[in-house]
C-alpha cells in the first residue's frame, strides 16, 4: 500500500470502517440511527460502510424483536450484528507437564477446550505433536474448520524472540534455539504468535483475571524457577530481547543458593528436582516436619526477594501470584509483610484468579490483539469525518 494522506479516500474508508465496527461490538442488534448517533458519521456514510462489512462477512442484518416491544406499523428497522462466527481464534499453552488450547470466535468468547499431559522429558518434536493432536481434538469438537482460524497465540517457557524463536529455554528439552513459530506455522494457514508464558499470563490477568483494574501489573509464574510478566501503562513490557522478568536467575548472581539446595530436607541437593519432590516437601512441612519447613520458609523467602527486585524497579499497583507455588499454604502474607519492608511503595498483593488457565487464555488475547489490529488499526492519525 502506498502512503496514505489524510484527504485519502483510501484512508477515509478505512477509519469510518473501523469506527462503525467498534460500536457494532459495543451494542446489541443496533440501528442505522443508533450507529449514525454512536460513531456521529451520517447516515449515508454508516450505511454504505455496513453493506461493505456485509459483503466481507463481518456484519449480518439481524433483527429479532425485542422481549415485550410492541410491534409497530410498517416496515421494522433494519438491524446489525458483527459475526463473530466469522473466524475463529487459538490459544496455546505449552508447558513442562502439559498443553492446553482455547478457540473462540472474533469476540474473544471461548467456544472449545481441551488439554493433554505431556512427560516432562518429551522431547521439542513428541511435544509438538502433541500440540498438534490436541488442537486438532479440541477444533473437531468445538466444529470449528482449521481454514476459519485468523490468529494463533502461544505461551511458551523461555526468553522468546519476535519471530518466535526461543533463544533459551531450559525447563523444556531441545527448547533452547527452537524455532517455534516457525514448526508451529507450518500447521496454520494464519499468523502464529509466540509469547514466554508469563507474559502470556500476565495479558490474561488483565484481560479476565485479578488484574482487569490495573494498568501496572507484575504477574508472577510462581514455581521451581520463578518468571514474571509485566504491564505498564495497560501495555506488555518484554524488554530489549524479550528477557524482562526473568527472575529465576537471580541466584546467577550470587545472592542465594540454587533451588535444588532451597528445597532440599537433607545435606544433599533434592533430585530430582521436580514438582512431585517439591509437593512431597511441603506435604511434610504440613505435617510438621522441621526441616520440610525450613526448606519452604527459605523457598518464600527466596520468591519474596524475587518479587522485590521487580516491584522496586517498575513499582507496580499490583503484584498477581500464580503458577503452581500459588496453591502454597501461606505464600500471601509472607509477601505482603516482606514487600512492605523492602519497598518504598508496597504494592497490592493477589494470587491468579484464572489459575492453569492462565497461560492459554493469554496466548488467546494475543491472538485477539493481532486481529482487532487489522480490523480495527488505522494509520495516520485523521478522525472519522462525515
Amino acid at each position: 500500500m502506498g502512503q496514505l494522506t489524510g484527504g485519502d479516500p483510501s484512508l477515509l474508508r478505512r477509519i469510518n470502517s473501523s469506527v462503525v465496527l467498534h460500536a457494532l461490538r459495543g451494542e446489541v442488534f443496533p440501528t442505522l440511527t443508533d450507529l449514525t448517533r454512536i460513531t456521529g458519521l451520517s447516515r449515508p456514510t454508516v450505511e454504505g460502510v455496513i453493506d461493505g462489512l456485509i459483503t466481507a462477512g463481518l456484519v449480518v442484518e439481524d433483527s429479532p424483536e425485542a422481549e415485550g416491544e410492541t410491534r409497530r406499523q410498517g416496515r421494522p428497522a433494519r438491524r446489525f450484528r458483527f459475526r463473530a462466527e466469522a473466524g475463529h481464534l487459538l490459544g496455546i499453552e505449552i508447558g513442562p507437564h502439559r498443553v492446553a488450547a482455547l478457540v473462540s470466535g472474533l469476540d474473544g468468547e471461548i467456544i472449545g477446550a481441551g488439554s493433554r499431559e505431556v512427560p516432562e522429558t518429551a522431547s521439542a518434536d513428541e511435544r509438538l505433536e502433541r500440540v498438534r493432536s490436541t488442537v486438532a481434538d479440541v477444533l473437531r469438537r468445538a466444529g470449528v474448520a482449521r481454514s476459519t482460524l485468523r490468529a494463533v497465540g502461544v505461551g511458551s517457557p523461555g526468553i522468546v524472540e519476535a519471530d518466535g524463536t526461543v533463544r533459551l529455554g531450559t525447563a523444556l528439552p531441545d527448547w533452547t534455539g527452537l524455532p517455534l513459530g516457525e514448526r508451529l506455522r507450518r500447521s496454520f494457514r494464519c499468523p502464529v504468535l509466540v509469547e514466554n508464558d508469563a507474559n502470556a499470563a500476565a495479558v490474561a490477568e488483565h484481560w479476565k483475571g485479578a488484574a482487569t483494574d490495573s494498568d501496572d501489573i507484575v504477574f508472577v509464574l510462581a514455581g521451581l524457577s520463578p518468571g514474571a510478566g509485566s504491564l505498564i501503562g495497560g501495555r506488555l513490557h518484554r524488554g530489549f530481547g524479550g528477557a524482562a522478568g526473568e527472575i529465576g536467575a537471580l541466584h546467577l548472581l550470587g545472592r542465594g543458593v540454587t533451588p535444588e539446595k532451597l528445597l532440599s530436607t537433607t545435606d544433599e541437593p533434592l533430585h530430582p528436582l521436580d514438582e512431585h519432590a517439591v509437593a512431597e516437601v511441603f506435604t511434610h512441612a504440613k505435617q510438621g516436619d522441621t526441616r520440610a519447613r525450613a526448606a519452604v520458609e527459605r523457598f518464600i523467602q527466596r520468591l519474596v526477594h524475587d518479587v522485590a527486585a521487580l516491584v522496586l524497579a517498575l513499582d507496580p499497583e499490583l503484584v498477581v501470584i500464580g503458577g503452581w507455588a500459588a496453591g502454597l499454604d501461606g505464600v500471601l502474607e509472607p509477601l505482603r509483610g516482606e514487600l512492605a519492608r523492602y519497598c518504598l511503595r508496597p504494592p497490592r498483593v493477589a494470587l491468579s484468579v484464572l489459575g492453569e488457565a492462565a497461560v492459554a487464555t493469554g496466548a488467546l488475547r494475543l491472538a485477539l490483539d493481532h486481529v482487532e489490529e487489522e480490523l480495527f488499526a488505522v494509520e495516520g492519525t485523521v478522525t472519522a469525518r462525515r
